[in-house]
C-alpha cells in the first residue's frame, strides 16, 4: 500500500532539518496546521498527514475494527514514519492525537524523539480523583446526538469547541471541517476518542515533552493539563493566553512561540 497516498502525506520546509510531524485531532485534517507550518518550515522538515477517515486520506483504507482503538491511529503514524524513514522526529499532536503520539513513540522510539501536546486529554470521563470534563451521561448523550444527526451535532458542537464567539469564522471553519468528514467514519473516531483512557500510558513517556493548555477549554480543562504534566516525568507545561480547544487557529502566535521555543531547546 502507498502510505503517502493513503494518508495524504505532504512534506515541506527545510529538507535537512529535524522532522516535525503535525497530527490533527478529531473532525479535522492537516489544513488545521496552516498557520503553524510557516513558523516551523524555515528550520525543520515539516510532515503533515490525514488519518484514514479524515481529510483527503484514502477512504478505501478505512477499517472500523482497526480504528476502534487509538492503537489503529498510532499504527498510521508509525507507518508514515517508516514510509518517510523519519528519525528522531518531533510529534506535535492536537487533542486526542497527543495520546496517539504517546502510543506511537512507544512503538518506534528511534523514530519519535520528542512530543508536543496541544490541548491534550488522556481521558475525557470524570473519575474518582480525576476531572476529565465529562460525566458518563455527558459522553453517552454526546455520542447519541452525533450518531443520530451528525451534521446537526457538528453545527452545534463545533462553535462551542472552538469558543471565541466574537470570531464566528473560527467556529464556522471547524463546523465545515466536521461536516466534510464521512459521518460513518466520524462516528468511529468520535467513539474511539471520547471513550479512550490513556492515563496509564503517560508514565511510559521517556522523551522531552511539551504540554500546551488553554486558559479556558471545554474539552480539556486545566485540571487535565496539570494531570498530564504531573504524569510525564520532566515535561514542560505552558498555559497559553487562549480560549477554546484549537489554539493553533485561535491563538497561532502564542502557540507557535511555545512550539518554536520548545524546538529550539531540543537542539
Amino acid at each position: 500500500m502507498d502510505i503517502r497516498r493513503r494518508n495524504n502525506v505532504t512534506v515541506t520546509g527545510a529538507p535537512d532539518g529535524r522532522p516535525v510531524l503535525l497530527a490533527h485531532g478529531f473532525g479535522c485534517d492537516q489544513n488545521m496546521w496552516r498557520l503553524t507550518v510557516p513558523a516551523l518550515a524555515g528550520t525543520h522538515r515539516v510532515v503533515l498527514f490525514d488519518y484514514v477517515g479524515s481529510g483527503r486520506s484514502d477512504p478505501a483504507a478505512f477499517d472500523e475494527r482497526r480504528y476502534a482503538s487509538l492503537d489503529g491511529y498510532a499504527q498510521d503514524v508509525v507507518e508514515v514514519c517508516e514510509a518517510l524513514d523519519l528519525r528522531d522526529a518531533v510529534f506535535v499532536g492536537h487533542s486526542v492525537s497527543a495520546m496517539v503520539g504517546v502510543l506511537a513513540a512507544r512503538l518506534v522510539p528511534e523514530r519519535i524523539g520528542a512530543l508536543a501536546m496541544v490541548a491534550p486529554s488522556p481521558c475525557y470521563l470524570d473519575d474518582e480523583g480525576y476531572r476529565g470534563g465529562f460525566s458518563r451521561a455527558d459522553i453517552e448523550e454526546l455520542l447519541a446526538a452525533l450518531e443520530s444527526n451528525y451534521l446537526g451535532w457538528s453545527a452545534e458542537m463545533a462553535p462551542a469547541i472552538m469558543a471565541n464567539p466574537e470570531r464566528p469564522e473560527l467556529g464556522e471553519e471547524l463546523t465545515n471541517s466536521f461536516c466534510a468528514t464521512d459521518p460513518d467514519m466520524a462516528r468511529v473516531f468520535a467513539r474511539t476518542t471520547f471513550l479512550s483512557d490513556s492515563r496509564d500510558d503517560l508514565e511510559t513517556v521517556r522523551v522531552p515533552t511539551l504540554v500546551l493548555e488553554c486558559t479556558q477549554d471545554m474539552i480539556a480543562p486545566r485540571e487535565v493539563g496539570a494531570f498530564v504534566h504531573a504524569r510525564i516525568p520532566g515535561s514542560t507545561l505552558v498555559t497559553l493566553d487562549a480560549t477554546g480547544h484549537c489554539p493553533h487557529l485561535s491563538a497561532p502566535e502564542a502557540t507557535n512561540r511555545a512550539l518554536t521555543d520548545f524546538l529550539d531547546g531540543l537542539r
